[in-house]
């Protein structure tokens, strides 16, 4: 099944050449036989960030966008507000079995608020910033987006 990935990156210290996180979900998602629409870093704002999910949704063509970074406590992580003011449906199981992946590494995972909801057919998954932590974000969830993406096609279980 061919699925168009958008990354959206969160960071106020990042350029896209910085971005390893991002990289490292872009090679995944090729390894995976899938491509990357769209690569962007914008800043730790909720509007850059709704706005380039809002992009890479109904412009860029992706089927799922991945974003990268502003999941933790910090008073700049943003993203699961801007995320939430885009986007209409929640699915929440997505991010509870990552975040139950990710405790099985680090106790640190219960620290995320990371979330992931549909803008229309569009599944928009926060990750954290880390490279390892989005890699491992990757492994907890990437053997069901494509499943997901045939059941938002209208497709049974």
């Amino acid at each position: 099944m061919d699925i168009g990935f958008a990354i959206v990156t969160a960071s106020d210290t990042r350029g896209l050449t910085e971005d390893e996180a991002g990289a490292a979900l872009g090679s995944l998602i090729a390894e995976a036989g899938w491509r990357v629409v769209e690569h962007v870093v914008v800043p730790d704002d909720v509007r850059a960030i709704g706005d380039a999910i809002v992009h890479a949704a109904d412009e860029a063509g992706a089927n799922i966008i991945l974003t990268c970074g502003g999941t933790g406590l910090s008073l700049r992580d943003v993203t699961p507000e801007a995320t939430r003011a885009v986007c209409d449906r929640e699915v929440p199981g997505i991010a509870e079995a990552i975040r139950a992946y990710s405790m099985t590494k680090t106790r640190r995972a219960m620290l995320s608020r990371a979330i992931c909801m549909q803008r229309g057919p569009v599944l928009v998954i926060n990750f954290p910033g880390s490279t390892k932590a989005a890699r491992e974000s990757w492994e907890g969830c990437a053997d069901q987006l494509e499943h997901a993406m045939k059941m938002t096609a209208g497709g049974g279980h």
